[in-house]
């Protein structure tokens, strides 16, 4: 049930691609629980998603944008305040991809013009958005910036490449830039570190259902999924986390903590 928790906050989602993402259950909740927001994603994106079904759902302007274009960020925000009425309340970035990871390189093998661009659109399209929004002055005070990062920047996942080095660097982002923007504006900036979720990127990573199966067993609690997820972001959003900033946040129903669980063993 709805608690009208972001009642007249404004926002924009980041990386919603179809029904799966995260990031589309997060715009939802955000819309349930009061918020007005504008959607994004790549050009490139929109062509294969239902981003303009959801904005239609929502009320919603979807306004094309390439991460790792200034130009495309600035008419972003702009469009966005345009839209809303006013300076944005909060920001989700759910972006990644790895041409490495797609192609099935091996981390001992990988391509190294495909790394840099993982490195630009995973982990510098955050510092990025989060620039464009401070030189804008865009950001009400107090405001909320999440990104969505996985445990791989701590702990080793061989299958996970190089992402793994890019949600390192997207957590040393938030953490960077959040003391910038608390001293400034007094906005937060947070990483939420989520379970293994079925999305449609999550999924085309090698061996996806199996580490899926055993994060289950290995979490007290079993894998948070994408609605779960979509709570904690509105709860990040909302003002009862007004002091919460440059924290890595897990997720993941205590998967993060665990060093054996006898569900495991006994597999």
């Amino acid at each position: 049930m709805a608690k009208g928790l972001l009642e007249g906050k404004r926002g924009i989602v980041f990386g919603a691609l179809d029904e799966q993402s995260i990031a589309w259950a997060v715009a939802e909740k955000c819309v349930a629980e009061g918020a007005k927001i504008t959607l994004t994603n790549a050009p490139v994106a929109l062509r294969f998603g239902g981003l303009q079904k959801l904005g239609e759902k929502l009320n919603a302007k979807v306004i094309p944008a390439d991460a790792t274009s200034l130009e495309d960020l600035e008419n972003l925000f702009t469009e966005s305040m345009e839209a809303l009425g006013g300076k944005i309340d909060f920001v989700l970035h759910s972006i990644g991809m790895s041409l490495n990871v797609r192609k099935k390189r091996e981390y001992t093998n990988v391509n190294y013009d495909w790394m840099h661009k993982t490195f630009d659109i995973s982990a510098m399209s955050f510092h990025r958005v989060m620039q464009t929004a401070y030189k804008m002055d865009a950001m009400n005070d107090w405001g909320s910036i999440i990104a969505l990062t996985y445990i791989a920047a701590q702990r080793v996942f061989p299958d996970y490449s190089e992402m793994a080095e890019s949600k390192a660097l997207l957590e040393s982002f938030a953490r960077s830039f959040g003391y910038h923007y608390a001293k400034s504006k007094k906005v937060r900036v947070n990483t939420i570190s989520q379970s293994p979720t079925w999305t449609t990127a999550g999924s085309g990573v090698k061996g996806f259902q199996e580490f899926f199966d055993y994060a289950e067993k290995m979490s007290p609690l079993g894998n948070a999924d994408a609605a779960s997820c979509a709570d904690f972001c509105v709860t990040m959003f909302s003002d009862y986390t007004r002091m919460v900033t440059m924290q890595n946040l897990y997720h993941d129903g205590g998967f993060s903590l665990m060093g054996m669980a006898p569900e495991v063993l006994e597999k």
